[in-house]
């Protein structure tokens, strides 16, 4: 089934009825929807296993049987069709992108299939009955459901795809080729690794591995060489992370951490810490940080993590960096490996050349090098000790499936039918290390019996005092071995190591099912809103349906592919503060994390939308440029905090030291509008703005820096304790910009401060209205409702009443696809702006202390994104109402700008914009700030998103 370019068809995610939204545009040319000829076809000797791309196609519908095709130079999977000698035709709707017809003239005469008598293909077929698409890269030996469409994918030398005509299930696990990949490759390309080794099952006893391990300690927290007088912190570190496989918490464990959180920076920082870490005791500490619910940012007094990534190589040939992308000193692939697994783990964006040097040494056989090699330089032989790191890492890291999947099927080969693996490729007895790690590679890969036969010939070589030596048979235990082998028989690996309890951690999520509500008693294991410690004043199952709210904030059609909203639907144009809004939701309510980690990691990734200029957010927030916005920055800068991320280190910029630059001095003068006052932040035009710049700088601990914004903030409050929206204040009062000045008032801690978010409160309470929303500019507000929940939750017992009536207004306003109206009365309809306030402000949690932890979740391929329900392509659902994304009820249309954290219109939303790019450019340079307030009353009465 083809699709169009950039856009991702997974039926995992779409579901059925949505499996047939395959549209496309060809560039800026023109559509041919009539039939598309085949080019003169590249005979199949063209095509060998490391040359060119195979095509197969089943006609066994109508009595044929399955005919190949080669393209020997293989670019999109739609050319190789065609290059392949078939013909094929859209539908009149999707364009040709869309297969809906093929035809080869080795069956048939070239007769086109479906005939127009079965099905006329002017609308999208439908998934009963349609041709489906399967890929099976070089190396894999089964088909996959081919994630992009026939123009997006593109067919790497050696890969094979395939196109059934039938049905297929939800999960793409059916109506799949009747043929297997290696029988229509070229050169009969065959898997060996499909016969796992039948052994005896056994278990490593893992009581008497802890035991053997604990007997190697010096005075109960390290490890000594043999007549050493000190730790030998390397050996300590690896066995702590082997004690936390074998027993998980234990007061030893907590020992052997405290000594070396001691000796962090003699472990981790040898040549001083303004020097780069060695990246051996800085990964090392960091897996164990993050296997034993400890941060890899804060060990020791020192962000590991952080200082890791940041001494990645920028370039080559130099002492300490053979290439760029290498870990500082790094002689090995094991290490540059572990050092790219404690990013991973530690949720940070890991340097694309980091990964990319790790792949770059795998050798012909799919195994990988143990030393690091110059760039240019081939890898001579593998090494089946260092092949398992590197493929959890790589596997961890993402974006080298390819390469994973040669390593797999490099694992299994060099299984020997012991169910061992040997320490070096041709010997027939084998090594407790290079088993043990591949037991957890392939444990990791899924080949689970492998793994299991791996861990029941270790068991056999077990000594009796509970350790392993190295190799069979022998009778001497080793630490060394004796480390991977506790790995292994405890079923886990250094990238799923933890001492979480069974009832601490969260149930595995079907991505094929809506997310659980932590307010829904109906919900087996529901998961329990964030709070900071008080119980929130509100039975479970009141208030809005957050699954149903999640599902409407990340269906496809509203989030693009998974990374965000559009400005103006079609454009590309990328609406920055309504993404991290979106983004604040999602991290409030904890219901898709997966989601949450695909926006964050594109956004950490610079965020470059499809738009024609191809922007990034940073271009949003002007960070590093002349007019850096501080009230973007800090709304960019909140988000990375409250997802664990660096701030300091967030899409290639210091975040924290750019808010600390954009700190007025004093008042601009004449034509300069960027400062207000002392102490507001340079192009920060709102209440919003200054609030969340502040929040921002006190989550990072900057209290001194902020000390003048925090004051210039104070200095706004009016003696009835509301807060103006705009800056320079205009004499009105908001509800939306009061919640939002309490919240970032709250974590300043002194008695001035406390003062005014008492007052501010009590104001805010004064205004709900008898519906149990409160007054904005839109009338009975929606997103007002939602941030004065947040506001008064910062003093929940006493406002519970208060809190528990505006949560009910919110659940009146959410619609049957999910999404929330802009306010109660006038024209319903379901808007993204006002559903991401909604949602995040339902369960009262303050942008101050907001954290959502990312552990567990993966990378997330472009385009992942919820499941859309059940209904009409991009519709979300049967019976929708809908806006225009990010519009308002008449159509309106939310901008992006540097400056654009502008509450204006008939939504506050923590940043939404005023108006497009170059409307908000005009406003914000040429006609000066109260210029915006006719904005804003204009955006109120229209109706359009502020």
């Amino acid at each position: 089934m083809g699709q169009g370019t950039g856009r991702v068809r997974s039926i995992r995610t779409r579901g059925l009825a949505l499996l047939c939204a395959a549209a496309t545009a060809l560039g800026g040319g023109v559509l041919l929807l009539g039939p598309a000829t085949p080019a003169a076809a590249d005979p199949m000797s063209s095509c060998t296993r490391t040359k060119g791309a195979v095509v197969a196609v089943d006609f066994a519908d109508w009595g044929g049987g399955v005919v190949r095709g080669c393209d020997a130079t293989p670019t999109t999977g739609y050319d190789l069709l065609h290059e392949a000698g078939f013909s094929t035709e859209g539908t009149e709707h999707d364009g040709p992108a869309f297969i809906c017809r093929l035809g080869h003239k080795e069956f048939n005469a070239g007769k086109q299939y479906p005939t127009p008598g079965q099905e006329q293909c002017k609308l999208t077929p439908p998934a009963t009955a349609y041709w489906s698409y399967w890929i099976a890269p070089p190396g894999q030996d089964y088909w996959t459901y081919s994630p992009l469409g026939a123009m997006s994918q593109k067919p790497k030398n050696g890969s094979v795809e395939a196109w059934v005509f039938g049905a297929t299930d939800p999960d793409g696990t059916s109506g799949g080729p009747t043929f297997t990949p290696a029988q229509v490759r070229a050169g009969g390309q065959t898997d060996p690794g499909d016969n796992p080794p039948d052994v005896k099952p056994g278990k490593v006893d893992l009581k008497a591995a802890d035991a053997w391990l604990r007997g190697r300690l010096t005075e109960g927290d390290h490890v000594r060489d043999e007549g050493a007088e000190s730790a030998n912190l390397y050996q300590t570190a690896n066995t702590a992370l082997a004690l936390a496989a074998t027993k998980g918490r234990s007061t030893t464990l907590d020992r052997m951490k405290s000594y070396l959180a001691a000796r962090t920076e003699e472990f981790a920082y040898p040549q001083g810490t303004d020097k780069a870490p060695s990246p051996l005791g800085a990964a090392l500490l960091a897996l164990l940080a993050e296997s034993t619910e400890g941060d890899p940012h804060s060990f020791g007094g020192h962000n590991l993590a952080r200082d890791l990534g940041r001494s990645v190589c920028t370039a080559g040939g130099t002492a300490d960096c053979v290439a760029k992308g290498d870990f500082p000193g790094v002689g090995d692939v094991e290490t540059q490996s572990l050092a790219v697994l404690a990013l991973h783990r530690a949720g940070r964006k890991i340097p694309a050349e980091s990964v990319a040097r790790v792949a770059a040494h795998q050798c012909k056989d799919g195994g990988f090098s143990p030393t690091l090699m110059r760039d240019g330089d081939t890898c001579s032989y593998s090494d089946p000790a260092t092949t398992p790191y590197a493929t959890i890492a790589l596997q961890q890291a993402g974006g080298h499936t390819d390469a994973v999947a040669k390593a797999r099927k490099n694992l299994r080969g060099a299984q020997l039918p012991t169910g061992a693996v040997a320490a070096y490729p041709g010997v027939t007895t084998g090594d407790v290390t290079a088993t043990a790690r591949s037991a957890q590679a392939m444990r990791l890969l899924g080949d689970t019996v492998r793994a299991d036969a791996a861990v029941s010939w270790l068991s056999r070589q077990q000594t009796k005092s509970g350790g392993f030596g190295s190799d069979e048979d022998a009778t001497d235990p080793a630490i060394f071995p004796t480390w991977a082998a506790a790995f292994a028989g405890a079923r886990t690996s250094l990238a799923a190591l933890t001492t979480k309890r069974p009832d601490q951690t969260k149930p595995p999520v079907d991505p094929t099912k809506p997310p659980v509500d932590p307010t829904d008693p109906s919900d087996p294991d529901p998961v329990k809103p964030p709070t900071s410690g008080v119980k929130p004043p509100w039975r479970a199952g009141e208030g809005p349906d957050l699954k149903k709210g999640t599902a409407y904030l990340t269906a496809g059609s509203r989030l693009k592919k998974g990374h965000y909203y559009e400005n103006v639907a079609g454009t590309g144009f990328a609406d920055y503060g309504l993404t991290i809004d979106g983004a604040y939701a999602l991290a409030a309510t904890g219901t898709n994390n997966n989601v949450l980690r695909g926006i964050v990691d594109f956004l950490d990734g610079k965020g470059k939308d499809a738009s024609s200029g191809r922007r990034t957010v940073n271009d949003w927030t002007g960070v590093g440029t002349s007019h850096a916005a501080g009230g973007s920055i800090g709304k960019v800068a909140v988000l990375a905090q409250a997802v664990g991320r660096d701030p300091r280190d967030f899409a290639g910029h210091d975040l924290i030291a750019a808010l600390g630059k954009a700190v007025c001095k004093k008042k601009s003068q004449g034509a300069d509008r960027s400062c207000a006052a002392k102490g507001a932040y340079r192009y920060a035009p709102s209440v919003f703005s200054q609030s969340l710049a502040v929040i921002a700088q006190l989550r990072a601990g900057e209290k001194r820096a902020a000390a003048a914004p925090v004051t210039y903030l104070r200095s706004l409050q009016k003696t009835s304790g509301a807060w103006p929206s705009l800056i320079p204040p205009t004499g009105d009062s908001e509800v939306d910009s009061t919640a939002m000045a309490a919240m970032a008032l709250d974590l300043v801690g002194d008695t001035r401060s406390d003062k005014a978010v008492t007052k501010a409160l009590k104001w805010i309470a004064s205004k709900q209205l008898r519906s149990g929303g409160f007054p904005g500019a839109s009338g009975d507000s929606v997103n007002s409702a939602a941030l004065a929940v947040q506001g008064l939750s910062l003093d929940a017992p006493k406002y519970k009443t208060q809190i528990k009536k505006a949560r009910k207004f919110l659940a009146k306003q959410q619609n049957r696809d999910g999404g929330f109206n802009v306010a109660a009365g006038g024209q319903r309809g379901s808007d993204v702006r006002a559903s991401t306030q909604a949602l995040g402000g339902a369960l009262g949690t303050s942008f101050g202390t907001l954290v959502r932890d990312l552990d567990g979740t993966r990378p997330q391929p472009p385009g992942a994104s919820s499941d859309d329900p059940a209904g009409a392509p991009g519709d979300g659902g049967s019976g929708t109402d809908i806006v225009t994304p990010g519009g308002g009820p008449e159509g309106g249309s939310g901008g992006g700008s540097a400056a654009g954290d502008t509450p204006t219109g008939p939504l506050a939303s923590t940043g939404a914009q005023v108006t497009g790019l170059a409307l908000a450019a005009v406003v914000l340079c040429l006609a000066g700030w109260r210029t915006l307030v006719v904005a804003r009353r204009r955006g109120g009465l229209a109706g359009g998103p502020r």
